[in-house]
């Protein structure tokens, strides 16, 4: 009988710490949203900021790498495209969005 009082009794504490625990849970789950936002979303805005800004500061002759590893000069450009002189006598036309990054003078990749 002794064991069945004991029983009751730990589930009784259980259930009050439970109560307890479940604010702790909440506050758990805020800290993971506030560490994922810091260490994933801000840094992911950042980038995306850096480069529709490095996109909307194109002009001609920038040098430019595409996302597909294109190396280039930029000889026109309009609001949608960019046309890219990529070697001797040949030019391409590409998406704007596609420009990943612009070579600084003396880097060249060539």
């Amino acid at each position: 009988m002794n064991f069945g009082l004991t029983l009751l009794m730990m589930g009784q504490s259980g259930a009050e710490g439970g109560q307890g625990g479940g604010s702790m849970f909440f506050l758990m789950i805020i800290a993971t949203f506030g560490i994922l936002y810091f260490l994933i979303m801000r840094p992911q805005q950042k980038e995306q900021q850096r480069l529709k800004q490095m996109l909307s500061n194109l002009s001609r002759g920038d040098d430019v790498v595409t996302a597909g590893g294109i190396y280039g000069k930029i000889i026109d450009l309009d609001e949608h495209t960019v046309d890219l002189k990529v070697a001797e006598g040949t030019k391409i036309k590409v998406e704007r969005a596609r420009i990943s990054r612009v070579i600084a003078r003396g880097e060249k990749g060539d």
